[in-house]
């Protein structure tokens, strides 16, 4: 039986069987399956409205194997994801976008508590892939390759698979039983991972193990330095190296004072962890105002709640020991950050450099037909380079560097890697129309405010590395996946079939058909769809 949906008013079904339709119908009734805004901008190709159809339901375990199918790490991404798909959610025009990411992170947990896991390939290809990097891209593409029936071997130059999931996002941000449980996952499939082995030469590791193909999936772990005016004793340390060390169990003595110079997230987790680790004072420094900030808005907002100062539109002119020179910069008329004269001391023990991040792309160095431009390896539309047999994805190709972009990478690039292997072409996904916010009745839907996960409370983050943002509860998280207004595909309301006049709708199992022989083409029925999945078409001659 299917379980009722609150958000949805169901009208009773017409009692009417009227005469079959003459040669006067112009249009016609179809269903039809759209492309919602959340799928659209989801970077790791989830079908996001897919999974929360089950979850709605209670399905937490089909919910998270659809989820599967696109992302291997729904517990990570449910924490660190900026969460596109609800900045493009419809339901943000109705009253709150969906948690889309709160119910994310409640099946990834759900997951790891029940101990659910993948089944492993039913056959093996007989083909060896090696995958270069074990960071969210890596990671991904050996666990789509694997599930391919192919031999994997993923090396990465740390100790740790995870990449800057581990090495660069917080404890905070990330707890490490949650990273490992779901890594661990990836690995049981048959995936081998092999620590603290660099590839220096990639067409060497290729050749010399025997691969038939290559991932690389380097992350962007060289910090960006920028040559500071500095006194003899000047403290000053890159936000990458700081919290790769904090992860190897390094606490580095900061001092009271500390300074970040940059504007993204990382130098927002820097000065967060800079209070943690006994900072009275840390503030960031950034050139440019707060709407131009790279980081994003919920890093602020909770940097700013843990006493993290921020300093607009600021420059470090000159470091020396116990504090630096600070000069007042304004905006041009294109935006762009011009300096006044005016400085400024400011006190700070250690200065803290968070001004992005690179690739160490020299493995490629020689490589026939790969192309570097902007720090990083030129790719096609399937992450493929130029070198037949080599792909690369994640911070090393130009794309967005977020670990669900990442993710999407290496899914993609496993796809194309078994086309390759199998000498056949990667399948282009069908076409699809939006189902924007103007092709649904929302009259049809309730009010419903969305839920809001809890956080630790401010005074307590700064005195350990606990989790700050908590999850869902198993009512909350139904609550919330119940939100969702199914964007462009049917959800068996039965309004379409309840408000026909001639009882032209059929109920089937699952879904609905028109009887055109007694359809008048009134178009009722996709007037009174909630989700705009039917529309009128003009009758067929």
């Amino acid at each position: 039986m299917e379980p009722e949906k609150p958000f949805a008013i169901t009208l009773d079904v017409g009692s009417s069987r009227a005469n079959h339709t003459g040669a006067w119908r112009s249009e016609r009734p179809v269903y039809v399956d759209l492309l919602p805004p959340c799928n659209r901008s989801c970077p790791s190709g989830q079908d996001i409205r897919g999974w929360l159809w089950h979850a709605e339901s209670g399905g937490y375990e089909n919910a998270w194997r659809a989820i599967m199918a696109d992302n291997p790490f729904p517990a990570v991404l449910g924490r660190i994801c900026y969460r596109p798909c609800e900045t493009a959610c419809n339901r943000g025009q109705l009253d709150e976008a969906v948690g889309i990411n709160s119910v994310e992170r409640f099946l990834g947990d759900e997951a790891i508590r029940q101990g659910w896991t993948v089944p492993s390939p039913a056959a093996e290809s007989g083909r060896r892939v090696l995958v270069v990097g074990a960071g969210p891209a890596g990671l991904s593409a050996a666990y789509h390759l694997r599930l391919l029936g192919h031999a994997v071997t993923v090396r990465d130059a740390e100790g740790e698979p995870g990449g800057m999931l581990r090495y660069g996002v917080p404890r905070y941000r990330l707890p490490r039983d949650v990273l490992d449980a779901e890594i661990r996952r990836v690995l049981d499939l048959g995936v081998t991972f092999e620590p603290h082995c660099r590839v220096t030469d990639v067409r060497a590791a290729k050749e010399d193990g025997g691969f038939d193909a290559v991932f690389l999936a380097v992350g962007a772990h060289v910090g960006r330095r920028a040559d500071l005016p500095a006194g003899d004793s000047a403290r000053i340390l890159d936000a990458v190296s700081l919290l790769h060390d904090l992860e190897e169990g390094e606490r580095p003595m900061l001092g009271r004072r500390v300074a970040v110079y940059g504007g993204g997230n990382t130098a927002l987790d820097a000065a967060r962890t800079a209070r943690r680790l006994g900072a009275t004072d840390a503030v960031v420094v950034y050139r440019r105002t707060r709407d131009r900030m790279p980081a994003h808005d919920s890093e602020v907002v909770e940097a700013e709640e843990e006493g993290v100062l921020l300093r607009w539109l600021s420059t470090i002119a000159h470091v020396d020991r116990g504090g630096v020179t600070v000069e007042r910069m304004e905006l041009d008329d294109t935006g762009f950050p011009q300096p006044t004269g005016e400085f400024e001391e400011l006190a700070a023990d250690t200065v803290v450099l968070a001004l992005g991040q690179r690739s160490d792309l020299s493995l490629v160095d020689g490589v026939p037909g790969i192309e570097r431009a902007d720090g990083a390896v030129q790719v096609g539309r399937d992450q493929e380079t130029g070198c037949p047999g080599v792909f690369a994805g994640g911070d090393m190709a130009p794309a967005e560097h977020t670990a669900t972009a990442a993710i999407g990478q290496g899914a993609r690039a496993a796809r194309a890697i078994d086309a390759w292997l199998r000498g056949t072409v990667p399948a282009a996904p069908a076409p699809r129309r939006d189902a924007d916010f103007d092709v649904l009745n929302t009259w049809y839907y309730s009010d419903a405010e969305a839920s809001v996960r809890p956080r630790l409370e401010a005074a307590r983050r700064t005195s350990s590395f606990d989790e700050v943002t908590g999850g869902l509860d198993q009512a909350t998280a139904l609550y919330e996946a119940r939100r969702c207004l199914s964007c462009g595909s049917c959800f068996q309301c039965d309004n379409c079939f309840g408000v026909c006049p001639d009882n032209a709708v059929l109920k089937l199992d699952p879904g609905y058909e028109i009887d055109l022989d007694f359809c008048k083409g009134c178009g009722m029925c996709a007037q009174e769809c909630p989700c705009g999945a039917i529309e009128m078409v003009p009758e067929e001659t």
